[in-house]
């Protein structure tokens, strides 16, 4: 009889591994915050030109769409339009993107420790059931 992934590796690790996993990761996903900076007035980059730094909005990022989105209403043909406002949703999108802020929540060594464990350690058992055992013997 064959195992976990059609090798000669226990059906039990393999389990055991994948329950740990899962639950280590949940409880590392579990704990990280999720934050963003991004609002009307945040600037979602900035550019430094003679001497100035110049800051580019959310708001100044939808005139060029405006433009666009008119001009493809008006010639749905027309290259400018479409490059101006899907250029401008590839923006908003990296600007919103780059604006997130990842951290961790307050634990104990303890915790970090349980964590780490359960996902190394669950990852290891996975791997280890995927891998033939008849070979070595």
């Amino acid at each position: 009889m064959k195992g976990a992934g059609g090798t000669s590796g226990g059906i039990g690790h393999f389990f055991l591994g994948i329950t740990m996993m899962c639950v280590g990761f949940y409880l590392l996903l579990n704990s990280i915050v999720i934050t963003s900076s991004f609002g009307a007035g945040t600037r979602l980059y900035h550019v430094s030109a003679y001497g100035m730094n110049y800051g580019i909005t959310g708001g100044t990022i939808m005139f060029p769409f405006i433009f666009g989105v008119g001009f493809i209403f008006f010639n749905s043909k027309n290259i400018i339009g479409w490059i101006l406002t899907l250029g401008s949703i590839a923006a908003l999108i990296f600007g919103v993107i780059a604006s997130i802020h990842f951290s961790f929540t307050t634990m104990s060594a303890f915790d970090l420790i349980v964590i780490l464990v359960l996902s190394m350690g669950g990852t290891g058992l996975f791997l280890r059931s995927l891998k033939d055992t008849e070979e070595e013997e």
